[in-house]
């Protein structure tokens, strides 16, 4: 993972109006807390906030944070807000992590490779499962989990099991949770489920 750094500063004013000023100075408030220490209110950049989010490890990013007069800390993003039309950071919540202890945490799977069903036989690919819970130690966390599904065809799957997981990491979702698959095109589906319709309205029908 790339390695950041972020400044902040404790806040000296609470409540709506004050938020209203600080986020109209370009800045937000955040809330640090985590590991059995006294939660902190802080201030902050979000344009530093928003880098991570967009960085490959995303939200699972572990990061330095160095609280003016406090000291420096190791954490990551537990939860976020958004402006729903800006599309802005209004507010992080914070949370403090020891090294060297392990974390559940949410991994992204991305597929890899063009499935069979999809080249050769016209199907479609689809990612069911898009995130894998694993447990590990911070240090250990990786950017994603990378699913093969060049051999899928039409009709079989990838599951849970069958993910190259490094051995460091405690896969915690269910071993026979389907991560993707490879279905059959819509028409094919809609002939099939006309077929089983009128053969049903067939069979309904009285003798004379």
């Amino acid at each position: 993972m790339k390695s950041f750094h972020i400044a902040s500063e404790l806040r000296s004013s609470y409540g709506k109006n004050a938020a209203r000023r600080l986020r109209s100075s370009g800045k937000i408030p955040a809330i640090l807390y985590g590991q059995k220490e006294e939660s902190l209110s802080l201030t902050l950049d979000p344009r530093n906030l928003q880098t991570i989010l967009h960085s490959a490890s995303g939200h699972n990013t572990i990061f330095s944070l160095e609280v003016k007069d406090q000291g420096t800390t190791s954490v990551m993003m537990k939860d976020w807000q958004f402006d729903p039309i800006k599309e802005t950071l209004l507010h992080a919540d914070l949370l403090r992590i020891a090294m060297d202890k392990v974390l559940q945490i949410d991994v992204p799977i991305v597929s890899v490779g063009l499935a069979r069903g999809v080249k050769d036989q016209g199907g479609i690919l689809e990612l069911v499962l898009r995130q894998l819970e694993i447990q590990c130690l911070p240090t250990e966390i990786p950017d994603h989990i990378s699913v093969d599904v060049s051999d899928l065809e039409i009709g079989s799957n990838v599951r849970v099991s069958d993910l190259l997981v490094d051995s460091k990491l405690k896969v915690l979702s269910d071993s026979d949770l389907v991560v993707a698959h490879v279905i059959a095109p819509k028409e094919e589906q809609e002939e099939e489920v006309g077929l089983v319709e009128g053969t049903q309205e067939k069979s309904a029908e009285p003798e004379v």
